[in-house]
């Protein structure tokens, strides 16, 4: 370790792991995948770790909600209710995370929204009625928000070069969890705990949600204990030795919010992760309602969705980086376009295929684009305004859910068929207004310009503060 010598020169690791670029606040220009030295890569994996957990607990009920609807005897329109509380509930959530990241780091409000959201969902089994449900789902929902936290911990940890796949691959990662809850709760736990009920499904699944409860409080003890906020340390640690100053919150949601890019990609991202978040939502009780699965069956259908995530959003990462790499701000944008497009169309084919066997295929590579474009959105949002990436991340985070609310009134309301080709409209929407993104110092979609090379950008550098607001 080296903490002596001159204030500015302070930080908590005297070598690192990874290479690392002094100009970017000794962020890494690499990514080692099978290492977890901190701060790096330890940083990395507890941010995609710690959202998939989030993912674990926040649809943790999603297999079993055909097991809730017949049992609490619930109507369509209230089950849909209770799944858009749920992605609905996060929304102020994320909007206030970004700007609190800024000011304090990306741990601690991880940790503290996971040890949360952990409570109601050991909870889940006690519900009785309607209202009940739709307030533990409420609560659970919260743990929605650590999104802002996982991307805003690798943006802090990684250089520009490679933000884009970093970014990417955790929140993929971290996304995986809807698909894996799909299967481990639905398809594995659940008959596991009917066995040790002796059938009763009803004792089953009132059982089964202590599992990712216990689990998910553990994850967030760990990564209070080992692992820090930046390379250089934790933001207290940095802040009293004189590496960084005090950052206003509120100032940081100001210049968030006053950045037309910043809304832009809050409609788009409504387009891809509000898609999947209904999906989470929607899929299972899809194939049992329209291909009349069973429960188990459905939901191991349905984990194929989430399970895309393995590589479909790193995927729309490394691309980023690579359009990136030969034709700059342009090509990220023109990528994260091409993945719109593609999600919209096959969201529409989707949604006229007959047969169980054709339904799966279109599914397929209709998830790859769906969360490759989420991962093209986040390989853009670091360069929007560096200083206040955080609150950035929180409100196009926030569209994301804003777009699950929409689309699972939608759900709730109309058929299948009219939902999605709803949501297949508002994609395709949504890709034209690339058009009109054009970031400060980078290349747009149609109006050209020259991208200033990443060591003369702001590299999230934190700037002089205001006062405290």
């Amino acid at each position: 370790m080296a903490e002596t010598g001159e204030a500015t020169e302070w930080k908590k690791y005297s070598e690192y792991k990874v290479n690392v670029d002094p100009d970017q606040d000794d962020k890494a220009t690499e990514i080692k995948l099978f290492s977890i030295a901190r701060p790096h890569m330890r940083a990395f994996h507890m941010s995609w770790f710690g959202f998939f957990m989030a993912f674990f607990i926040w649809f943790s009920a999603a297999p079993l909600l055909s097991e809730i609807r017949g049992d609490l005897g619930l109507t369509k329109k209230q089950i849909w209710s209770t799944s858009v509380i749920a992605v609905g509930g996060t929304i102020l959530f994320r909007f206030i995370m970004g700007p609190l990241c800024d000011k304090f780091g990306p741990r601690l409000p991880f940790v503290g929204v996971l040890m949360f959201a952990s409570i109601p969902t050991g909870l889940t089994g006690l519900a009785n009625s309607f209202n009940s449900l739709l307030i533990i789902r409420l609560l659970i929902g919260i743990a929605g928000c650590t999104f802002v936290m996982c991307q805003y911990w690798t943006t802090r940890m990684f250089t520009k070069s490679v933000v884009g796949t970093a970014n990417a691959t955790v929140g993929g990662w971290g996304n995986l969890g809807g698909g894996v809850t799909q299967l481990v709760v639905g398809s594995i736990l659940f008959p596991l705990f009917k066995v040790i009920y002796d059938g009763d499904s009803e004792k089953a699944w009132r059982t089964v949600f202590v599992v990712p409860a216990v689990v998910t409080f553990s994850v967030a003890v760990c990564m209070l204990l080992f692992s820090e906020d930046a390379p250089k340390g934790n933001y207290g640690e940095m802040k009293k030795h004189g590496v960084m100053p005090e950052v206003s919150a509120a100032a940081s949601f100001r210049a968030a919010s006053f950045n037309f890019n910043t809304w832009i990609l809050f409609l788009q991202y409504a387009a891809c992760f509000g898609v999947e978040l209904t999906m989470n939502n929607a899929a299972a009780l899809y194939f049992t309602d329209e291909f009349g699965q069973s429960t188990e069956s459905a939901a191991a259908i349905a984990s194929i969705f989430g399970w895309m995530n393995l590589f479909a959003r790193g995927m729309g990462g490394v691309f980023s980086d690579l359009f990136n790499a030969k034709m700059g701000m342009k090509g990220r944008i023109l990528i994260h376009t091409l993945f719109l497009l593609g999600e919209g169309i096959l969201v529409m084919v989707f949604a006229n295929t007959k047969t169980m066997s054709s339904a799966i295929v279109v599914m397929i590579f209709f998830s790859l684009c769906v969360q490759a474009a989420e991962g093209t959105s986040f390989g853009i949002v670091p360069y929007i305004d560096p200083p206040a990436t955080g609150a950035i991340s929180g409100l196009v985070g926030g569209g994301g859910n804003c777009g699950a609310v929409a689309f699972g009134m939608a759900f709730r309301e109309l058929s299948y068929e009219k939902a999605f080709m709803i949501m297949g409209f508002f994609i395709i929407g949504s890709a034209i207004l690339s058009l009109f993104i054009k970031i400060k110092g980078c290349s747009s979609l149609i109006l050209g310009g020259e991208d200033v090379s990443p060591s003369a950008k702001t590299t999230l550098e934190v700037p002089e503060p205001e006062q405290e607001a």
